[in-house]
């Protein structure tokens, strides 16, 4: 019997995710025997600071990918959004399964969404792509960090820490968490994260066998989004520590990718967009459109 074996993060989400990955696999090849290899990484074990402040996060990975390395692991599975624009080293990702929910949730025990939240209202949200768009729309809000996994954060918000939280959507629906999301926040007037809402799979890029195996489940129409996506944001040298936002998806004549570049500290942002047949060309032209509008100046501010 062949073997495989996954190396995943420890969190529900994660594994729920490679779970996911491996009942993918197990139905096509039966006699495929998929093992889960569950570690902690970095970014996992630093809760007490944002993930800007301690490099990002490429922190989820690196563990990951020296389990593959020293040959401990074949593969790894990610949410796409936490891996680098850039892979280091000899990775690649052969597999990026069908997009589920790109939106982001809006998670409140007592308000309907962002519009009915008091003056004041503290919310939480580690991601400063949420916080500069959230800024943009009311400048009044108290805005707080807010690590930990989905279980976490939905356990701080029900301690009463915060009024309402930002999530994205995908991570709530695959824990079974759907009746927590009050409202969605979605494109064109909010953008999610490069990426949000897809499952990748890492391996060598030298190791043929397990690239094959994979090749069965990649989705081309998710993969020319998300890499238009993140061609914007490699582009911008976009990285956790800066407030980009971007959403492609298929139309008449390509691609039409959305983005955004914002300021937590003021909540000014640029946007732009453009519809092209080269998802990587696309990337770099709205990432150059969005620099012409002076996105320049909140990538150098972070």
């Amino acid at each position: 019997m062949k073997t495989l074996r996954i190396a995943t993060r420890k969190s529900p989400l994660a594994l729920w995710q490679t779970e996911h990955v491996a009942a993918r696999l197990r139905a096509l090849d039966p006699d495929l025997d998929v093992q889960l290899i569950p570690m902690s990484t970095r970014g996992d074990e630093v809760l007490d600071r944002s993930l800007s402040a301690v490099g990002g996060k490429g922190l989820f990975l690196k563990e990951l990918e020296l389990a593959m390395l020293r040959g401990d692991a074949d593969c790894a599975v990610h949410s796409l959004k936490d891996v680098p624009m850039d892979l280091d080293g000899p990775f690649a990702l052969p597999a990026i399964l069908e997009r589920a929910d790109h939106a982001d949730a809006f998670v409140s025990n007592r308000y309907d969404g962002i519009a009915t939240l008091p003056p004041g209202a503290r919310v939480g949200s580690s991601s400063l792509r949420r916080q500069a768009q959230l800024r943009a729309l009311r400048p009044d809000l108290d805005l707080v960090d807010l690590r930990g996994n989905v279980n976490t954060r939905l356990a701080k918000l029900d301690a009463g820490e915060y009024d309402a939280i930002l999530l994205a959507c995908a991570g709530l629906q695959r824990l079974g968490f759907d009746a927590r999301i009050r409202a969605r926040l979605d494109a064109p007037e909010w953008l999610p994260a490069p990426a949000q809402g897809a499952i990748a799979i890492e391996c060598r890029d030298d190791d043929a066998a397990t690239r094959t195996l994979f090749a069965a489940l990649n989705h081309a129409p998710t993969r020319r989004c998300v890499e238009a996506e993140r061609a914007m944001n490699r582009a911008l040298h976009g990285s956790c520590q800066v407030p980009v936002a971007a959403f492609a998806r298929e139309v008449e004549g390509g691609l039409h990718l959305a983005g955004l570049v914002g300021s937590v500290a003021d909540g000014r942002a640029v946007r732009s967009e453009a519809v092209g047949a080269d998802g990587d060309a696309l990337g770099r032209q709205v990432a150059q459109q969005l620099l012409d509008l002076g996105a320049g100046e909140f990538i150098a501010g972070h």
